[in-house]
């Protein structure tokens, strides 16, 4: 889960009632991803080149961006376009080690 202000327990309180928000805090367990280290990073870099390349413009109805959007993601993946990610496993088990756990033999 992301760190924003919505996803975390006390946004339930402000959305339910207090029994029906506990009762719904009791289901999920809440594990946060790393501000500094996360997938999401790559993922907002991503919508980030669709919204540059693809959507910068007035579109006039939701099948003219379904159709820009197809036509943009299989260009970029016939392109096999990259993030050049350099937070590497090695480096997030020091900087992570709580997030890590390390099983002895």
């Amino acid at each position: 889960m992301d760190n924003y202000e919505t996803h975390k327990p006390g946004s339930l309180y402000d959305t339910f009632p207090a029994d029906k928000a506990k009762k719904i805090c009791d289901r999920f367990e809440f594990v946060y991803t790393p501000k500094h280290g996360s997938w999401l990073n790559m993922a907002e870099i991503e919508l980030n080149v669709l919204m540059g390349q693809c959507l910068a413009g007035r579109i006039p109805n939701i099948e003219k961006v379904k159709t820009e959007v197809k036509a943009w993601q299989e260009a970029r993946n016939n392109k096999e376009a990259k993030i050049n990610w350099q937070f590497k496993t090695e480096d997030a088990r020091i900087k992570l080690r709580r997030l890590y756990p390390t099983f002895d033999e």
